[in-house]
């Protein structure tokens, strides 16, 4: 094994490499549970529009996503803290939904432009919707690293 694969595995079971590994593997449940319950719902046509199953989903899967970085994650039991806890995780959570509601805006104006199946504009909603949170992924962590990054020392 390489030193620098072995050094991250080393990171991977410290505290931070834990909680971040954590945190992005609760990234990946959230990020399936709202594709799913897209694709269920607008593929099955239980909700017709492309924007309103995109919200729904994502919706759905701000619930997992909270209890799964608040307990698993960052390892806190007890009350949530309204302030402290719960309204930071809705900012996020509510401006990534805000970038997939552009994504599936897009999605609906390329649905009602082309005359595709049904299937097709189903996977077109679903990738959109991963798109956009790959996309409020790398702002976020472009953001998270320009604010949380070291003080450099002055030499």
């Amino acid at each position: 094994m390489s030193r620098s694969l072995r050094e991250l595995r080393e990171w991977t079971r410290s505290y931070e490499g834990r909680k971040i590994v954590r945190f992005t593997l609760t990234s990946v449940v959230s990020t399936l549970t709202s594709e799913t319950v897209i694709l269920v719902t607008y593929g099955l046509r239980i909700i017709p529009g492309e924007i309103q199953a995109t919200v729904f989903g994502n919706l759905v899967a701000m619930v997992p996503a909270y209890h799964l970085n608040r307990r698993w994650a960052w390892g806190k039991r007890g009350r949530s803290r309204w302030v402290g806890e719960v309204m930071p995780f809705l900012a996020m959570s509510l401006t990534g939904s805000l970038v997939a509601l552009g994504g599936a805006t897009y999605a609906r104006h390329v649905v009602h432009a082309h005359h595709w199946s049904h299937l097709v504009n189903t996977g077109l909603v679903g990738g959109t919707n991963i798109a956009s949170f790959g996309v409020f992924w790398v702002l976020k962590m472009l953001l998270f690293n320009r604010i949380f990054r070291p003080v450099e020392t002055q030499a």
